[in-house]
């Protein structure tokens, strides 16, 4: 059985595809998904830690059923996906003498989903996992750890963006603009679908796990292809978005902060997706308070002015934009916008969009399924091509400012498996000099980074204007970071070696090392690192 699962900051979506009608259809699991009407089965992502030393936990409506999200209980976890990867400023609780994470919190809840899931479909022998589009390194890494202890032998993982255009079923459009606009993250992307493609490899995305089964043997057949032109995003949400509402309830009625009205400022804000006023009222129990809270469109919309969505919003468009000009793509050029994620349902949102769009192109109809559903489509024969979304580069001393900086080798939307190779030449700083050492780094943002941290039991993203670009080192770790011992010793003043980059079709960085005193090859085609 072929599994698709989006495993989003809010909600998780779980597909299968159906060999007898050859279409995807989402999974309902009980216990765990929102028994709903309007919408589709919606796991909650989220998480009651019972037993940290048992690895007991409850996740999706199960904690919602039981009632464990609504008070400030350090066992209940939500938005943990944010935290994966990320340099988080706070402090995570222990829990039954275990140290916990959000990583540890995300493997729980996707090994329990999957644990769950395997006996309504029979087994499960093909996953599809979809990650944000600017997701670092470390959280991919996360997600291959995870993955090799599922009880699945083959797992793929696919760009979230791309796997919405396929999701939408419009193959016979040529380029399309797919806005995710979830929980936890901004994606978009601009996409080119070309149905005509004769494939000459197996299907791809990108492989976290594989049995002894292949795909060789259809790589002879017609396949369609999706080929990401240009990416933008950042760390902005519907989360986001709720804790402004609580900022603004605690202000103008001076309600606590607590779980129990970040739930209430959700719902008020969904209600607002499909009317124009909305209202909810809780009566706690407990201390026998009640809670009202009312808002309308216009004030929404104030709120988010307020926080500069609208300008965090147009900036991710403009870089968007810009990059589909340096290919010759203009706005009339995009046939399609397709909006998914629950915050695009916002007519807010929906109403910025236009201002950029015509109304006839905007698809917003399949905003929960549409990822799931299309990242099933890389089971049945799709190839996905793909560039690289952040920038490669090497640490340097900037002696002008005294303090380190990164030099990039390898810049954003480089396309891969790379043709040629990026050179750099390098030389001895000191005499009679073993070795040469250089520390590669996955540059982020430029004009600032995103900042987690906590406010109370809240996870906060925060954008810093900093100026100063975000960057993941790679390799600087001890015997990591020497890449050529010298034989004999290097001096200053010549260049000594030459080194070679390049990224594989499986986006691995590898390197190639020759010394040019000796024309000895020092290393050859050696891995580095697993790239974005």
């Amino acid at each position: 059985m072929a599994i698709a699962i989006d495993f989003g900051t809010s909600n998780t979506v779980i597909a299968r595809w159906n060999p007898v009608t050859s279409t995807a259809e989402t999974l309902n699991i009980p216990g765990l998904s929102i028994q709903q009407s309007l919408n589709p089965p919606l796991i909650p992502s989220l998480v009651y830690v019972e037993d940290a030393s048992q690895s007991k936990v409850l996740v999706g409506q199960q904690v919602r059923d039981r009632g464990l999200d609504l008070g400030s209980e350090p066992r209940f976890f939500r938005s943990f996906k944010r935290g994966i990867g990320a340099d988080i400023q706070g402090f995570l609780p222990e829990l039954d003498g275990q140290a916990i994470t959000f990583e540890q919190v995300g493997q729980w809840f996707i090994s329990q989903v999957i644990e769950q899931l395997a006996p309504q479909s029979g087994g499960l022998d093909s996953l599809v996992l979809t990650v944000p589009v600017d997701s670092f390194e470390s959280y991919r890494h996360w997600l291959g750890k995870v993955c090799s202890t599922l009880p699945v032998e083959q797992v793929r993982m696919l760009d979230e963006p791309t796997a919405a255009a396929l999701g939408y079923g419009l193959v016979d459009q040529e380029i399309l603009l797919v806005i995710d606009f979830g929980g936890g993250t901004l994606d978009l992307s601009l996409v080119r679908l070309d149905k005509s493609v004769q494939a000459t490899q197996k299907p791809v995305g990108f492989l976290l796990k594989w049995g002894n089964k292949s795909l060789a043997e259809d790589s002879k057949q017609k396949v369609k292809t999706a080929r990401v032109l240009a990416k933008a995003g950042q760390n902005l949400g519907g989360t986001d978005i709720d804790s402004w509402l609580v900022d603004y309830f605690a202000q103008t009625q001076g309600m606590a902060v607590t779980p129990l009205t970040t739930r209430l400022a959700e719902r008020v804000k969904i209600q607002l997706s499909s009317q124009s006023k909305a209202n909810e009222v809780y009566f706690d129990d407990e201390n026998f308070e009640s809670y009202e809270l009312e808002l309308d469109r216009d004030t929404l919309e104030n709120i988010l002015k307020q926080n500069s969505f609208f300008e965090r919003l147009d900036n991710s468009m403009t870089q968007l934009l810009q990059q589909g000009r340096r290919q010759g793509i203009e706005v009339t050029d995009i046939s399609a916008v397709l909006l998914v994620g629950g915050t695009s349902q916002l007519p807010a949102v929906q109403t910025w969009v236009k201002q950029y769009f015509d109304q006839e192109k905007i698809r917003c109809e399949r905003p929960f399924e549409a990822i799931a559903q299309g990242a099933l489509q890389i089971t049945q024969g799709i190839e996905i091509k793909d560039f690289l979304y952040h920038s490669y580069g090497i640490r340097y001393w900037n002696r002008r400012h005294q303090r380190h900086s990164w030099h990039p080798i390898i810049k954003t939307g480089q396309p891969y498996p790379m043709t040629q190779a990026v050179e750099l030449f390098l030389g001895a700083s000191v005499e009679n000099q073993p070795s040469i050492e250089l520390i590669l780094g996955e540059l982020g943002t430029e004009t600032g980074g995103t900042e987690v941290y906590f406010d109370g039991d809240r996870l906060i993203t925060r954008r810093l204007d900093s100026g100063e670009t975000s960057v993941k080192p790679l390799n600087d770790t001890d015997g990591a970071r020497s890449i050529a011992q010298l034989t004999p010793p290097g001096f200053p003043g010549l260049d000594r070696i030459k080194v070679m980059f390049v990224v594989d079709e499986q986006r691995f960085l590898r390197v190639t090392v020759e010394d040019l005193l000796t024309n000895e090859t020092l290393v050859e085609n050696q891995l580095v690192a697993q790239l974005n």
